[in-house]
């Protein structure tokens, strides 16, 4: 599903007008009627919809009216008086009053049983609230504290739709969003999502086929219904060579645990074969893991030029290399990790090997122009400013542009991990994964998702390329993170946990 800007909401609107003859007073009925028919769920006694001075406004106007017709209370509290209102927003108002309805008391306490429309602000939000607005914001919130409702329209008031930052002061923090047409970006990326409570999506009328006309690159959110597709049923004669086999280059003294979550990992999500190179006293880690093979990189220390023959060696015949979880890097891993990705299918890197390739950011696009297949990089934002050196702060700003900025640097598919991890490729098209859960904020959950994106890189048939496939690698990761947490919770959840609960059950759960 595609997630909209606001600029690309404003464009489609415009599209729809000019093409398809659906002027904003047509659209706006539609979106009003839609927000009706949420709010009607919710089976409420009372109802007011707080209407800002624009079209967003003019939504809410339309749902009061139309809620009027079953709701014995209904009410509109206008920030601006309806008077002074402009164009459609105006004519919706001027419809509410024709109606008979009535403006809401400024006294308003909320409490069980009452639904507050925030029509205050759309996506085209810029600036803090204030004024006014700010004091219907404060009204909804402090209603809501004492057991009222919030149904936003289209994106709650006081969050950026585009980034999804929120003007914390003043935010409206909704129970149900009713976002139109399409979602908004910010409504999936925090903190703005924290506030968005559950979204639903409003069909408006305004034809899919236009999006097709919007300028820029994509951006969608990666469902379930997609994933599950991407992964078809293992024929019945499938054989194991089917499947890819994953060399994995992870583990070092004192970190061996990393070594075994790639590997296991990457079993449990469906790899034919694992081999985990490593020094000798990694080994001992796949006591554990015994479906996994070894192979001793010889010597000690961090990896290095010498290692780079019997690690070719150990390459060949694998369709898939995962590097970084706990490696013990030195000045010679970098240049060792762009040998690697240039001689290998396709690649996964994380953790250690993206902070040996920060070593040398400047030769990273060189080495992955190299490469038969784009490689996959999974960095957390620490790791992430590392690489890029931007400020985290920066970074942060806007997930979406950060990622795509990177991938477009270095020639690379990069998976911003977090909160609703971000996957961007070079071309600028980006998805943003809307599963996951704050118990995978634990150590390993990185190296789980290093080997759940090698199994599926590592496949020899199958969908598209690193990017389809780091897409559904994310999405996979933070589904079986949410199925381990239904289990047994958040709170007690590991990284193990992930492998051993969440994808045995999300397998079954796709009959896969």
């Amino acid at each position: 599903m595609r997630l909209l800007t606001a600029a690309g909401q404003r464009e489609l609107d415009r599209l729809a007008a000019a093409e398809a003859a659906l002027p904003t007073r047509v659209l706006m009925e539609s979106a009003g009627g839609a927000v009706a028919r949420a709010v009607l769920e919710l089976q409420p006694r009372k109802v007011v919809a707080f209407c800002g001075p624009g079209n967003n406004g003019g939504d809410g106007s339309v749902a009061a009216r139309l809620l009027r017709e079953t709701i014995p209370e209904v009410y509109v509290w206008f920030t601006r008086s309806p008077d002074g209102l402009k164009g459609d927003a105006a004519l919706a108002a001027k419809a509410w009053q024709a109606a008979g309805g009535e403006d809401a008391k400024k006294t308003l306490r909320g409490g069980p049983g009452v639904v507050l429309i925030d029509a205050v602000f759309g996506s085209g939000l810029s600036r803090p609230p204030e004024g006014a607005e700010a004091e219907a914001i404060r009204a909804m919130n402090s209603a809501r504290e004492r057991g009222a409702k919030i149904v936003a329209v289209d994106v709650p008031s006081g969050i950026d739709a585009d980034t999804g930052h929120v003007y914390p002061v003043h935010v409206a923090r909704a129970d149900l969003t009713v976002t139109l047409h399409a979602p908004k970006r910010g409504l999936y990326l925090h903190p703005g999502a924290d506030c968005a409570g559950r979204i639903a999506v409003a069909p408006i009328g305004i034809p899919r086929a236009l999006e097709e006309k919007l300028s820029g690159p994509v951006c969608e959110l990666i469902d379930e219904e997609w994933a599950r597709a991407q992964i078809p049923a293992r024929p019945r004669n499938a054989h194991k060579n089917d499947f890819g086999h994953v060399l994995v280059i992870a583990g070092s003294a004192g970190k061996t645990g990393a070594a075994a979550l790639v590997c296991e990992a990457a079993l449990r999500a469906g790899a034919g074969l694992v081999t985990l190179a490593a020094r000798p006293e990694v080994g001992a880690a796949l006591h554990g893991v015994p479906e996994a093979m070894f192979a001793a990189l010889p010597g000690s220390g961090p990896l290095a030029a010498a290692d780079l023959p019997p690690l070719r060696e150990a390459l060949k015949g694998k369709s898939a290399l995962a590097i970084g979880p706990g490696i013990h890097r030195g000045p010679e891993t970098g240049p060792l990790i762009g040998e690697l990705v240039a001689g290998a299918e396709v690649t996964v890197l994380d953790a250690d090997a993206l902070n040996a390739l920060a070593e040398h950011r400047d030769r990273i696009a060189e080495w992955f122009r190299k490469a038969p297949t784009r490689p996959l990089l999974t960095p957390h934002p620490g790791e992430f400013a590392r690489l890029t050196g931007e400020e985290t702060e920066r970074a942060l700003s806007d997930r979406v542009e950060s990622a795509v900025r990177a991938a477009q640097r270095f020639g690379g598919c990069v998976a911003l991990k977090g909160a609703h991890t971000v996957i961007a490729d070079p071309e600028g098209s980006s998805a943003i994964c809307a599963a996951g859960n704050p118990g995978m904020a634990t150590a390993g959950t990185g190296d789980v998702l290093t080997g759940i994106a090698a199994a599926l890189l590592a496949r020899r048939s199958g969908i598209g390329g690193t990017s389809e496939r780091g897409r559904l690698a994310v999405f996979v990761h933070a589904m079986a993170g949410d199925l381990a947490a239904a289990e047994i919770g958040e709170t007690p959840l590991v990284a193990s946990d992930i492998v051993r609960i969440g994808l045995p059950r999300l397998f079954r759960r796709w009959g896969r």
